[in-house]
């Protein structure tokens, strides 16, 4: 689909190729953009708050005061200033920072959000992070984590995980647990190559830069092995879990989208989209001159 107005037959050849000088300075919007406006279910830019710009389910964020309790479910962020909303501080416009590792937990509820379906399931999340890698506490740390019951039981994450030696960044992928470890076996007996995880090494995350990070799954709930994940840093990609058999069971329990598990740093425009979106998409969402806000509001 042209982005071009129609113009009459009278428009002379010194006119258009005057008109299409000016487009070319301006921000390109290819063809692609309604496909992922159609595409896009969530999204929370941290412009005006908390709550989602954008959503097909609940927009509100929640807390708890801790992992589980979740009868103890409050609208908003906990009281206290280890998690806020900073104005113009984000890689567009406002962001959320989280300033100490703390025991309550942030969330969106997942329902409608990450569309679930029981049969060839696809999506895509979205968001920026900016964090000094040195400053992350011990252990591991989510910015994201998607799931209905447990982080190992129908779960989607990314994490860091704080060691001695260095701090690998990780895509997981978990089916419901008794698909993907049937035997509940230890973790140190299962081979590396069956093990749900993308890792990389060396992650380009820095204190001083914004990095995008996206990841898709395609082919989940088919009963076949053949559903993918896939992790882009900065629109690369830079890692893909290979073909297996991903049942993802979300009609039982509640999913819900945490935000910030013991993460330290700043994170900003969180998106949602209904199906694995390509390479090429990924870089454009990177590209977006006002994120995800240029695909609502062209």
């Amino acid at each position: 689909m042209s982005l071009l107005p129609r113009w009459s037959a009278m428009v002379g050849t010194m006119a258009l190729a005057v008109l299409l000088a000016g487009c070319a300075n301006r921000p390109a919007f290819s063809s692609r953009d309604p496909e992922l406006r159609r595409a896009l279910t969530f999204h929370a830019s941290f412009d005006r708050g908390t709550d989602a710009d954008y959503a097909l389910g609940d927009g509100w964020l929640y807390h708890v005061p801790a992992m589980d309790q979740w009868q103890e479910t409050r609208p908003g962020l906990p009281s206290g200033t280890a998690i806020r909303v900073v104005p113009e501080a984000g890689k567009f416009g406002g962001a959320l920072q989280f300033l100490e590792r703390t025991n309550p937990v942030i969330f969106y509820k997942a329902e409608g959000n990450v569309p679930w379906s029981a049969r060839n399931w696809g999506g895509t999340v979205s968001f920026w992070l900016r964090t000094d890698l040195g400053s992350l506490p011990e252990g591991f740390n989510d910015p994201v984590q998607i799931t209905p019951r447990r982080w190992n039981d129908a779960a989607f994450f990314v994490e860091f995980e704080k060691r001695s030696n260095n701090i690998p960044f990780r895509l997981g992928a978990y089916a419901d647990f008794n698909v993907w470890n049937p035997r509940n076996r230890r973790w140190e007996d299962i081979p590396p190559a069956e093990r749900p995880l993308v890792t990389i090494p060396g992650p380009p995350f820095s204190a001083d830069r914004w990095t995008h990070v996206a990841f898709t799954w395609e082919r989940f709930n088919t009963g076949q092995p053949d559903g993918v994940a896939t992790l882009y840093l900065d629109g690369a990609q830079v890692g893909r879990l290979s073909p297996r058999t991903q049942t993802f069971t979300w009609d039982s329990g509640t999913p819900r989208l945490l935000v910030g598990l013991g993460y330290l740093g700043w994170f900003d425009d969180l998106a949602v989209f209904n199906r694995a979106l390509t390479q090429s998409e990924i870089q454009q969402v990177r590209r977006l001159p006002r994120g995800i806000r240029s695909i609502l509001q062209p």
